[in-house]
């Protein structure tokens, strides 16, 4: 890890030089009133800058101050929110106004602390106010940040972990200029907005380039680390279970993939579900079939829903009587159907044959 130390001055005036030239024109950066920040940033949990700004101009027309918001109705609030879903979080922001006015005496607090206690604000939002609103030298940490620190400083402690919020506040912390604590934070967000994205950041303009330890390590994509689940794929599997004078035909799974070893009927795999008609229409059934004569189709099981740790599979077998065998035994390995339990196969398989009462 970098010498935080020694980059702090560098990395925080870079920042502040970049934002300053590169950052967009948007309503509440024009203004230090809190109350205008606030409802910014509540909206911009939502949804994209590009989305939010209509719905930001909308909501302060109708409800330009605190006062405003704590003496709507709630009914009226929730419609101009619509839309944007997360609906709670309106309510929170109706109920805090309330509490500003009956707690605060309809002024918004200053301390960080008082702001956090408001309803619906926590660590992030409170930093941005009280940054944004009176330079207070708290750091925010928001998804560009956690992008943003992850690559400058190749961290390899999941941003979604305990250890890794607890060591990214520190580092943001650690980094924040206390002098122009509001213009850091802003331009440490606006730099994961627009140049250190998550896909295809142009690295060779960031002004943060030649300290950036994963650019120097030509690993940027790598970063931020996660231990969430991997996002899973649906796989659909049609399996062919071909009956021919008493035998029928397996092979075994040998590709680098699940179920390596295993033995199987033979196996179209297609990227959508699709039925059997659409099913027989495709080059690899034609393929597979050539030299079979007559094909007859006695049974289709309804689809079998089958959840692997990073895959979700949706199965249907084929009982298929063929006339001849065709090119089948120079591709698959014919057996008698009463050796098929001799055989290792999926869980999956072995649920169609027990149903088959083989």
């Amino acid at each position: 890890m970098l010498n935080i130390t020694d980059h702090n001055p560098l990395i925080s005036e870079r920042l502040i030089h970049w934002y300053q030239i590169n950052r967009r024109i948007l309503p509440w950066r024009e203004t230090t009133d809190p109350y205008i920040i606030w409802i910014s940033e509540i909206i911009l949990q939502q949804t994209r800058v590009a989305q939010g700004l209509d719905y930001f101009n909308r909501f302060i027309t109708r409800f330009p101050d605190v006062q405003a918001l704590a003496e709507a109705s709630e009914d009226e609030v929730l419609k101009y929110w619509q839309g944007l879903g997360y609906y709670s979080r309106a309510r929170n922001l109706h109920t805090a106004a309330k509490t500003i006015m009956q707690q605060f005496g309809g002024k918004f607090p200053t301390d960080y602390s008082e702001v956090k206690s408001l309803k619906g604000i926590g660590d992030y939002t409170a930093a941005a106010i009280v940054s944004f609103a009176w330079n207070q030298p708290y750091a925010v940490v928001d998804g560009n940040v956690y992008r943003v620190l992850s690559r400058l400083f190749a961290i390899e402690t999941p941003i979604d972990s305990i250890q890794g919020k607890k060591e990214f506040a520190e580092l943001a912390s650690a980094l924040l200029s206390h002098k122009e604590a509001g213009l850091h934070n802003q331009a440490i967000m606006e730099l994961g907005a627009l140049q250190c994205v998550p896909q295809n950041p142009d690295c060779s303009t960031c002004p943060l380039s030649d300290v950036c330890m994963a650019y120097l390590q030509q690993n940027v994509s790598s970063f931020p680390k996660k231990q969430g689940k991997t996002k899973t794929r649906n796989r659909y599997f049609h399996y062919l279970y071909i009956i021919y004078k008493g035998t029928t035909w397996i092979q075994k799974r040998q590709e680098e993939d699940i179920w390596k070893g295993l033995y199987q009927f033979p196996l179209i795999e297609t990227e959508q579900p699709c039925g059997w008609e659409e099913l027989s229409q495709q080059e690899e059934w034609e393929k597979l079939f050539h030299g079979c004569g007559n094909i007859t189709v006695q049974a289709i099981t309804p689809v079998r829903k089958h959840v692997l740790s990073h895959q979700t599979l949706y199965a249907t077998f084929y009982q298929i009587e063929v006339e001849h065998t065709g090119d089948l035994s120079s591709n698959y390995q014919q057996i008698s159907r009463e050796e098929l339990d001799s055989y290792a196969v999926p869980i999956l398989i072995h649920k169609y044959l027990i149903s088959l009462d083989l």
